[in-house]
């Protein structure tokens, strides 16, 4: 099952993401494409991801990772994480 982005506040951080990044910041306009193109590959993953069972990471967030990682040149998730 595709799982949905879930934009929840975080809960042990007082301080908001997005006030974070500079309004001039490249990343947000990178971030402006992405979620473009994300909109457009929406109804791929939809067929793609199976209607039952236990619902998966959304894709959006994997692949927005993965450019993030490709951007700051990160070598593993697990240090992006």
């Amino acid at each position: 099952m595709r799982g949905e982005p879930d934009r929840q506040k975080a809960m042990l951080v007082l301080m908001d993401p997005e006030s974070m990044i500079p309004k001039d910041h490249p990343l947000r306009e990178i971030k402006k494409l992405m979620d473009k193109v994300f909109q457009e590959l929406s109804p791929v993953f939809d067929q793609i991801y199976s209607r039952i069972g236990r619902a998966s990471i959304p894709p959006e967030r994997l692949l927005g990772a993965t450019v993030l990682m490709a951007l700051y040149s990160i070598r593993s998730e697990r240090m992006f994480c």
